[in-house]
């Protein structure tokens, strides 16, 4: 039986989203709960994950000519949503304890990969890379324009379905990958 303050994950372990540990966070739970998430809550016209969004920004920043740690916290900028889903922006910004909630959480995420949560260079790199792909989903997704000034991206990312069990494996394939190109793990 687990605590009451805990979820039990895909890969089998205990995990408070509360109070969360490092040596908690294990990658594939990451991989495996954004694949099956869908952007936007849902409402766009088709099947499109947090996972898919984070490789496509990953592969956004890869493109720019940008550097290991700001590919890989591209990659890992929703991770905290597999352990505490995902509350839309309007309604977001009015849970100042879910945000606090979320931010403490993501710190742990970045630690645990290597990364400096406080870092602001990568932080906004991450941040401008998110914007620029949430406008161009939301565009061929739901044919909604964000932004009066479309944002630029030089990727050409695919918005379609991809299967949970591809996009999971592809997004722990870039992960590795990006990981032994660091110093640590």
């Amino acid at each position: 039986m687990i605590p009451q303050t805990h979820i039990y994950t895909y890969s089998g372990v205990s995990f408070s989203p509360l109070s969360p540990c490092e040596k908690d966070i294990d990658p594939r739970d990451i991989a495996h709960a954004l694949s099956y998430m869908c952007r936007a809550n849902g409402h766009f016209k088709s099947f499109y994950s947090v996972a898919q969004h984070c490789l496509a920004c990953e592969e956004e920043a890869r493109q720019r000519g940008h550097s290991r740690e700001i590919r890989l916290a591209c990659l890992l900028h929703d991770a905290s949503e597999a352990f505490i889903s995902d509350i839309t922006r309007p309604v977001k910004r009015q849970l100042s304890e879910y945000k606090t909630i979320e931010k403490r959480l993501q710190d742990v995420i970045y630690r645990r990969f290597g990364l400096d949560p406080e870092n602001s260079e990568v932080i906004s790199a991450v941040a401008a890379i998110d914007d620029a792909m949430l406008y161009h989903e939301f565009l061929a997704l739901g044919g909604l324009a964000l932004y009066e000034t479309p944002p630029e991206i030089i990727s050409a990312p695919d918005f379609g379905f991809v299967p949970f069990e591809q996009t999971e494996s592809t997004y722990m394939a870039v992960l590795n990958s990006l990981l032994d190109q660091g110093e640590h793990l």
